[in-house]
């Protein structure tokens, strides 16, 4: 299907002034669901439910990533299972009351717990499962520990959740032509953490990034994440999709420059003050602290700042 420019992209402005609410301080945005926020559709047929912008919470329950899903005409598609089987089972909800249309495929965009604890609902629905084999691998190594540190916020909320993984891998690309939906689910490069995927809608010329793109809160850095191989994987390849709407893993839809603003350009920006510190010498002790402040805006600034730059300094210190 493909819609005219002007209607997308009055859907984009209708949107944007939202975005500027968005807080970290605000713990629900929608107290009688489980559901951080209710779904809203960004352009006709796709929809999704912003999470907080703040870590996961019991407030918030865990839903602080972005819970998508397509309306294809034959079938939803969902992408994301959910922080737990609560948060899977009110999007459901949300889901019947928006189609009749069953829900038939679950994409996980990575193997963290908020792309896949859900899965565990999804699965007794008996509705198939796909993620990247790196994801899959995540899932399988490290899943215990992700619930057990889920069921220490998330407590009662935490109930019914289980460990399940993908019943289907894929490596680079999978194509899905449902309705009147052709969607692709790609493997791009290394990028935030192992198995993430992009959901890839050419005719709409929509991506739904996952956390390749951010952009109202900081991104974190894990001790896994190579960032040169982060840049290199959005230089080459994310930025060649053309995408003129983005749906990124937190926060509200918005469009390619307002996330290479604060993904790509904040990636460069952080490893050049690295950089140069490490020219001058500096130690460990004193890289937590490079001037981090043009982007001291952004949620989660305060949790995640320093522990970015000392994690680029560790990896730089060996480049």
């Amino acid at each position: 299907m493909t819609f005219k420019t002007t209607a997308a992209a009055a859907a984009l402005a209708a949107l944007l002034p939202v975005a500027a609410l968005a807080s970290e301080d605000i713990a629900d945005q929608y107290p009688q669901s489980p559901l951080y926020a209710k779904p809203v559709e960004f352009i006709p047929n796709v929809w999704s439910a912003i999470g907080a912008t703040a870590p996961p919470t019991y407030e918030n329950t865990g839903h602080n990533n972005n819970l998508s899903f397509l309306v294809t005409g034959d079938g939803v598609i969902v992408i994301n299972g959910g922080a737990a089987y609560v948060l899977a089972e009110a999007l459901h909800q949300e889901i019947r009351a928006i189609t009749d249309q069953p829900v038939k495929l679950v994409i996980n965009e990575n193997g963290q717990g908020h792309a896949m604890l859900g899965n565990s609902y999804w699965a007794e629905q008996g509705v198939p499962i796909l993620a990247h084999v790196d994801a899959a691998h995540e899932i399988e190594a490290y899943g215990g520990t992700i619930l057990e540190g889920m069921k220490r916020y998330n407590r009662d909320k935490a109930a019914g959740t289980s460990v399940v993984g993908p019943t289907e891998t894929f490596e680079d690309r999978k194509v899905i032509e449902m309705g009147d939906m052709r969607v692709e689910v790609l493997h791009l490069g290394p990028a935030h953490s192992p198995g993430d995927i992009q959901v890839w809608l050419p005719d709409e010329k929509l991506v739904i990034a996952g956390d390749m793109a951010f952009h109202e809160r900081m991104l974190p850095i894990f001790a896994e994440t190579d960032t040169s191989d982060w840049i290199d994987t959005w230089e080459n390849a994310f930025e060649s999709l053309g995408a003129v709407y983005v749906i990124p893993g937190h926060g509200h839809p918005t469009n390619m420059d307002q996330v290479r603003r604060y993904t790509r350009d904040y990636l460069v920006y952080i490893r050049g003050k690295i950089g140069e510190y490490l020219d001058a010498g500096g130690d460990l002790t004193d890289a937590y602290y490079v001037d981090q402040s043009p982007y001291a805006h952004l949620d989660t600034f305060e949790e995640l700042a320093t522990k970015n730059a000392g994690r680029v300094y560790e990896e730089m210190e060996w480049e």
